[in-house]
């Protein structure tokens, strides 16, 4: 950019326009966030740097005894979420998970349901907060790598679907109560949720964006929160 290092920060003319050419050839709407942004950024290979790049977790209980599984291991047995930064993601350590699952939720509230009814028993947690970064993706891949199964779980809404395709692409997670007969459910229960928005084809289950398209009603996870932790103790 001609020398200028601070070409492309945020809200710049440029960094506006690379976005907007960004989304449009990725078929999403425009970013309005700093996390949307960001997102945006990691999708197209473009890496934050290892401090503001942050991914939510919970219930992780890892074997080693480096930094990465002491404060994970610590807040875990206070009844606490962590964030970890993409940095303390990235060095090589002694970092194993017992051989079991990871649950993967898109909004940060329905990780803090999970703490207020388990504590410190809560299992093993993972938020993208919205449109997963590279901190999220990364650890996710590491989990893998270490045995775990990871499962996945997001709006019903076109971004959400559009957010869990994401994740399954990129990760080994599979579907978490996401097929069409859970919406259907979840909508009887809720029948008055915002509108889905652009809704696009869904890899895991077609059913479902047909479903959707039907009703042509959101419903967010929030609202079905209380499911997704029955099924967690179970």
């Amino acid at each position: 950019m001609h020398g200028n290092s601070h070409a492309l920060d945020d809200g710049t003319r440029l960094s506006t326009l690379t976005l907007r050419a960004l989304a449009t050839l990725y078929d999403q709407d425009p970013p309005e966030s700093a996390q949307q942004r960001r997102a945006l950024w990691t999708r197209a290979g473009v890496a934050d740097d290892g401090l503001s790049t942050t991914v939510l977790t919970a219930g992780l209980r890892p074997t080693g005894s480096g930094l990465l599984s002491q404060l994970t291991t610590l807040s875990t047995e206070a009844g606490h979420a962590t964030f970890l930064t993409l940095a303390q993601l990235r060095p090589p350590e002694d970092f194993g998970l017992p051989a079991g699952h990871v649950h993967i939720t898109e909004n940060p509230s329905v990780m803090a349901m999970a703490l207020n009814r388990f504590g410190r028993r809560c299992p093993a947690l993972v938020c993208t907060a919205g449109w997963p970064n590279s901190a999220a993706i990364h650890l996710l891949r590491l989990l893998a790598e270490k045995g775990a199964t990871l499962h996945y779980h997001g709006d019903f809404d076109g971004e959400g679907i559009r957010i869990a395709a994401h994740v399954m692409d990129k990760t080994s997670a599979t579907p978490w109560q996401m097929a069409a007969t859970n919406y259907l459910d979840a909508l009887s229960l809720n029948p008055r949720g915002p509108l889905i928005g652009r809704l696009t084809p869904v890899p895991w289950d077609p059913a479902l964006a047909t479903a959707m398209t039907e009703h042509g009603t959101a419903v967010l996870e929030e609202s079905v929160a209380s499911c997704l932790l029955d099924d967690l103790a179970r």
